[in-house]
């Protein structure tokens, strides 16, 4: 089992345009103060990004994350959580992608994220 299907992360929208993952909160995603732990943030944004860069990418490369800066805007309690990530820069090289995670229910932008990505070709 993976970090996505063990936390019930959901791809709900995939392509080279927009990606789109979400994960309702539960007790496995708190840190010990009751709220979302900033990771979960980090991790929504990666994976968002990373299957929206594999798409452009031919069989023998797959996206590799190199960089991710994280802002933990709203502490969230309850709801879903839904990461929408958009390019910035598609290179031969490397990616660039804009993530934004909204609180599902109220709407709320809870955190942004920028996500750089190696092509990193297959062995």
């Amino acid at each position: 089992m993976n970090i996505i299907e063990l936390l019930g992360l959901k791809t709900t929208l995939l392509s080279s345009e927009k990606t789109i993952v979400e994960v309702a909160v539960s007790q496995k995603l708190m840190q010990p103060f009751g709220i979302v732990h900033g990771g979960i943030n980090a991790l929504l944004a990666e994976t968002a990004a990373s299957l929206g860069a594999n798409e452009v990418l031919t069989d023998n490369l797959v996206p590799v994350g190199v960089d991710i800066q994280t802002h933990h805007l709203k502490p969230v309690t309850q709801g879903v959580l839904v990461a929408t990530a958009t390019p910035i820069s598609i290179g031969h090289t490397l990616q660039v992608w804009s993530v934004m995670i909204h609180e599902q229910n109220t709407n709320t932008l809870t955190s942004t994220s920028t996500v750089t990505l190696k092509n990193h070709l297959l062995k």
